[in-house]
């Protein structure tokens, strides 16, 4: 009877733990999907000059391009000179003010020219996530390249390592290397720190896959 038992609760266990396994097979390694968002949806592309669309002509920034392929309502809320910190201060008005579904945040470029500490920047980006989640909306995280005198040279601007770090502390979705890769291409480039017209629009498809990949935006 006690050996019977025994060998019962051996092999229930070897059952779960075999479910426990195909279930991780099954999920792991997988990007979670986030809830497509329809057409007319408000989102806030929150950023500096690169958001804004300095060195290209109005309308070829690269939020404008995006609402064009998606059909959302994009805010361009990109300030020209902006930090992460002085952008934590207006990030609360302009969520009020835009009230939406999607915040792209893309900061942190003009923090590294002015040698202000990775981990203060890091900080203020974190506060303006939660902010952002706090109101109800879902938050993507744009990687921004820290620019070196060897990457410069290189032509190879790796991401700051502070994107990557915060994207898995606050389980954000990151979008790496994209602006590092435009920035490392002389043609895509209309001066050493901002994309020209052609940038901004591989810019705005590479953000567009991203958002296809995991599930913010439906196929077309």
């Amino acid at each position: 009877m006690n050996a019977g038992t025994g060998g019962q609760r051996a092999v229930t266990l070897s059952h779960l733990l075999l479910l426990l396994a195909l279930a991780c097979l099954a999920g792991c390694g997988k990007p979670a999907r986030l809830a497509t968002l329809p057409a007319g949806t408000p989102v806030l592309a929150f950023g500096d000059s690169i958001t804004q669309g300095a060195g290209a002509a109005p309308g070829e920034d690269w939020p404008s391009h995006l609402a064009a392929s998606s059909g959302w309502h994009v805010h361009n809320a990109g300030v020209a000179g902006d930090t992460a910190a002085s952008a934590r201060e207006r990030i609360g008005d302009t969520l009020l003010a835009t009230h939406p579904r999607l915040v792209i945040i893309e900061l942190g470029g003009n923090d590294f020219l002015r040698r202000r500490p990775e981990a203060e920047v890091k900080e203020d980006l974190r506060a303006i996530i939660r902010a952002s989640r706090q109101a109800g909306a879902e938050v993507l995280l744009l990687a921004v390249p820290r620019l070196s005198l060897l990457g410069a040279v290189t032509g190879q601007l790796p991401d700051a390592k502070i994107y990557a770090e915060l994207a898995s502390e606050e389980k954000a979705p990151l979008l790496p290397g994209i602006i590092a890769g435009i920035l490392s291409e002389p043609q895509l480039k209309a001066d050493p720190i901002h994309p020209n017209a052609a940038g901004y629009r591989r810019l705005a498809s590479e953000v567009t896959a991203q958002l296809r990949h995991n599930g913010l935006l439906g196929q077309p």
